[in-house]
């Protein structure tokens, strides 16, 4: 049974904030984060008070910085693992789910055998998929933009990274549109169901226009669903 949370996430806050205070372009990035999960609409203020009996999990959050990256540098992890006063956490809680894509090695030998070669990946492929909204309150986090404010409680409504679930959830997405939208997309379709890790799309074709058919359709099916695939690189093309 999972305990209380929202010590540790608080604990782990004000921890954060000790960063913040020394590091100020990591708050302006971390800032820039979280002012976008906002905007887009991916995470929500918790407004008024409730029961205190309600059974909210609150995720601890950390930066992980890749100064390789070309888009986002500075991104926030929630700790979806961070163990409750009872030594449960809601990973502990919740099911992984089965792997339902083909393993890396298969998509890599597959990969080199084509002419054209194309690699492309979706952007922020868990964060366009909403979770159900009883589901928010096991997604809530402590957040605020400055010290001078008070500290508020946000609730995330997407797959969140970080949760055990997430990578299932967000793939079998992937899959259930190539079955629902893919009867006008054949090479789309193919693509969505054999040729993704997680949100990297690693195929090809044997021809250039056949892999600019296969760029047109993977783009339009992947939007009937709102996802947006973009970093198309390739050999040919």
């Amino acid at each position: 049974m999972i305990g209380e949370s929202k010590p540790t996430a608080l604990r782990r806050f004000t921890m954060l904030e000790g960063r913040f205070a020394s590091k100020p372009e990591l708050k302006t990035n971390y800032d820039s984060f979280m002012e976008e999960y906002l905007s887009l609409g991916h995470m929500r203020l918790v407004q008024g008070n409730e029961p205190s009996d309600v059974p909210a999990y609150y995720l601890p959050h950390h930066p992980i910085i890749k100064e390789a990256s070309t888009t986002t540098k500075t991104r926030v992890v929630f700790d979806g693992s961070s163990k409750t006063t009872s030594g449960f956490s809601l990973n502990d809680a919740l099911c992984v789910g089965p792997v339902i894509q083909d393993d890396l090695l298969t998509l890599v030998i597959r990969f080199r055998k084509f002419i054209v070669a194309v690699i492309a990946d979706i952007a922020k492929m868990y964060r366009q998929v909403l979770i159900h909204p009883d589901d928010a309150l096991l997604q809530r986090i402590i957040w605020r933009f400055s010290s001078s404010y008070h500290l508020s409680i946000y609730e995330l409504l997407t797959f969140t990274y970080g949760l055990a679930p997430s990578s299932f959830l967000a793939t079998r997405t992937l899959q259930q549109l190539a079955n629902d939208e893919g009867h006008s997309y054949p090479l789309g379709k193919i693509a969505l169901q054999k040729s993704f890790y997680v949100d990297d799309f690693i195929g090809g074709a044997d021809s250039v226009p056949e892999a600019i058919q296969l760029r047109n359709e993977l783009t339009e099916l992947l939007a009937k669903g709102g996802f947006s695939i973009r970093k198309w690189t390739s050999n040919k093309l």
